[in-house]
């Protein structure tokens, strides 16, 4: 009797605890504590191992601004470049997940059911299944037919842009437009809107202040058109330059995932979940990093954030304890020379009852000492005087903030902050002084002075 005839599909059916789609940070985090728990795991991945971060972003914009204020030539910084990623690389590769008891397929997959899917063939079932598929460089209409340059392939270039133009002015343009006049060449940023918008305009000044001095032009209009090297602005305005960089934001494409056949929600921000990260309707599948768009917050498109995402997805996967995003806004760093920082709410966000207090660099004997006084640190306090935010723009703001975060979490009062012993001379004391000006404020008023008059006489 003839054997049943079975799809060449079927061949390669595998069945796992955990199937996690992208192996980028979000992705590689919990593929990490799974596999040490020694639960199967499936890590599928069709682009390179550590996704954005490693091969286009984090780490290459950070390398090239080293290079930049060290006086490289940017030859040297692609050099400089390369050897940080294949350094880095082997903590992400697929040797090492493999290593860890992970398997790892490279492939496209595609959901054929709530836990099923589909790998270029292989079909594979899982318990708990972890969309982390990143996002991709988001391109107006009006630049995608003409050449232009993204974080993933302005590395490529051969020579240093004569005079490069920067559609964005968030974050990422405010780094290239930094990193790319200190190797020397013309720049130009156009924006529709305020520059760091979403930045604490107290903080985003002096950075925008410095940006203009080192020769970077700021053109505050709304490009609607584009040419080979030219921008159209909205007035009718043209902008002309030897290459044109797009930052203007992240955008995430889940089209491959057909996620119809699971019956996952997304739109334009992402794939909808809850606070617990869990796919709305699915508790079995959740969404981490950059394609997440958790109810009532919103994407948070960030490595620490991946990361953090990863942190609450094992608690509830593995250990099926309760864990939920907090609703404070995350912490962020724009990677500018000087830096800025921001982690919790800014004053405009925290409301009427709110209070901030600052203290300039011009005012630390650290920053005095070094000739280097630009910025200052921001305090943002309710009205229990309860750190609810802080922002810092200055040189290593991106160090600085851990601190406030930390504060953040633990719900610690400013006399905590107000009552640390900081190392002198530091920057870090800024903050220190701001908290300690609030309390002086308390202590020499007229109250306290006339009890210590009538305290001083007695015996």
């Amino acid at each position: 009797m003839a054997e049943p005839q079975t799809h060449p599909r079927d061949r390669y059916r595998l069945n796992f605890f955990a199937a996690i789609i992208g192996a980028g940070a979000a992705g590689l985090s919990v593929a990490y504590a799974m596999s040490r728990l020694g639960l199967p795991t499936v890590l599928i991945e069709r682009g390179e191992m550590g996704g954005e971060c490693l091969n286009t972003g984090c780490i290459p914009s950070k390398t090239l601004a080293a290079a930049a204020r060290r006086g490289n030539t940017w030859e040297e910084a692609r050099t400089h470049i390369k050897a940080a990623i294949a350094a880095i690389a082997p903590m992400d590769s697929e040797a090492r997940y493999t290593g860890l008891g992970a398997t790892v397929l490279r492939g496209t997959a595609r959901f054929t059911g709530p836990n099923t899917l589909d790998v270029d063939g292989r079909r594979i079932t899982a318990k708990r299944i972890i969309i982390a598929t990143g996002s991709r460089p988001k391109i107006p209409d009006f630049c995608a037919g003409i050449p232009h340059l993204t974080n993933e392939t302005i590395w490529d270039l051969p020579a240093l842009p004569k005079h490069l133009l920067i559609l964005g002015g968030g974050p990422m343009a405010f780094e290239m437009a930094d990193s790319f006049a200190a190797l020397g060449a013309k720049v130009t940023m156009v924006a529709d809107e305020k520059p760091l918008a979403r930045e604490d305009p107290e903080l985003a000044g002096p950075l925008i202040t410095v940006l203009r001095a080192r020769g970077v032009e700021f053109c505050l209009r709304r490009a609607t058109g584009a040419e080979p090297g030219t921008l159209i602005l909205q007035d009718g305005r043209r902008l002309s330059g030897s290459d044109i960089l797009v930052a203007a934001g992240r955008a995430v494409d889940v089209s491959t995932l057909n996620l119809a056949a699971a019956g996952i929600e997304s739109d334009v921000n992402g794939i909808k979940t809850d606070l617990s990260l869990r796919v709305l309707r699915h508790k079995h599948i959740f969404v981490a990093g950059d394609c997440a768009n958790p109810q009532g917050i919103g994407p948070q498109r960030f490595t620490h954030i991946a990361g953090s995402h990863a942190g609450i997805i094992i608690r509830q996967a593995v250990f099926r304890l309760p864990a939920k995003l907090p609703r404070t806004p995350s912490i962020r760093v724009t990677y500018t020379s000087p830096e800025l920082a921001q982690i919790g709410y800014t004053l405009a966000e925290a409301g009427a009852k709110s209070r901030a207090l600052t203290w300039h660099f011009a005012e630390n004997d650290r920053a005095i000492a070094e000739g280097d006084t630009t910025g200052l640190i921001k305090l943002v306090i309710d009205q229990k005087s309860r750190l609810i935010g802080a922002g810092i723009v200055g040189p290593g703001a991106g160090e600085m903030i851990g601190l406030y975060a930390l504060a953040i979490a633990e719900r610690a009062k400013l006399s905590a902050i107000a009552n640390l012993v900081l190392p002198y001379p530091t920057r870090g004391e800024a903050g220190k002084r701001a908290a300690g000006a609030f309390f002086a404020e308390k202590l020499f008023a007229p109250g306290p002075s006339r009890i210590a008059k009538f305290l001083a006489r007695l015996p």
